[in-house]
């Protein structure tokens, strides 16, 4: 294999990327580092006018953006995301299962089942049928990398999160099953991130507040999650599949 410069390893031109949850937080820094990295980027979430927002900064990239309402808990939306997506680029060679909710729990035998249901409908069963749907085409292909936006709340459940973080343990193990079903042309890996400085966390992650239950002190910052997600779906990590990277400050676990 002829040696590449980090710039060519990590370099996404003529890549198009599919980011859901990417208008805000962790995804829209992930959407905006792709499209700088080269990549034209399907940004879908459940507002359009939030998805088409960052599609103007992607415009100012000198990218191309296909901004798309999506529900990623209703599993016919995402046969037809899957279609926009194919249908505008023609192909998808990155998909980042970004959509996310973590909502806390009154207790578990208070646990309602449309919470339990919501909660494992956006983040496993949407990612499960999303994966898929676009994983068969990336194997018919060219391939590709299909990456997931776990949590450290998966390895570390703590109470009134049971849901969230069993969907997440699902998601993590998904990650492995479709590494082995879609080899060898696509790849299957996992980001674990925990606490980011982000607008959906502000109420509990504040910038300049000791965090001491992390060894490092604080929170992520959102430009901190970007080199994992740019690692994953670039050529730098053509030989990772079926992995699991955690982006915590080491939490303990």
């Amino acid at each position: 294999m002829t040696a590449r410069t980090p710039a060519e390893l990590f370099d996404l031109s003529g890549k198009v990327a599919l980011v859901t949850g990417g208008s805000r937080g962790l995804g829209r820094a992930i959407v905006l580092a792709y499209a700088a990295a080269g990549a034209d980027v399907v940004i879908a979430s459940r507002r359009l006018p939030a998805c088409e927002e960052v599609a103007r900064e992607v415009s100012e990239l000198g990218r191309k953006a296909l901004p798309v309402a999506c529900h990623v808990g209703h599993w016919d939306e995402l046969s037809a995301l899957a279609e926009r997506a194919y249908e505008q680029f023609g192909k998808v060679d990155v998909l980042v299962n970004n959509a996310g909710m973590s909502p806390v729990a009154p207790s578990s035998v208070d646990t309602g089942e449309e919470l339990f249901d919501k909660v494992l409908s956006v983040n496993f069963k949407g990612p499960f049928r999303l994966s898929a749907l676009v994983a068969e085409r990336m194997a018919a292909g060219e391939g590709g990398s299909v990456i997931s936006v776990s949590s450290t709340g998966a390895l570390r459940p703590a109470p009134g999160f049971a849901p969230y973080a069993g969907a997440k343990a699902a998601l993590n193990a998904m990650s492995v099953a479709f590494a082995r079903e879609f080899a060898p042309k696509v790849r299957f890996n996992v980001i674990s991130p925990g606490g980011f400085y982000t607008d959906i966390s502000k109420s509990w992650a504040i910038p300049g507040k000791e965090v001491p239950d992390v060894l490092l002190g604080r929170f992520g910052y959102p430009d901190e999650i970007v080199t994992a997600a740019l690692y994953f779906a670039s050529a730098a990590s053509s030989y990772t599949t079926g992995s699991l990277l955690r982006v915590d400050g080491l939490e303990p676990v």
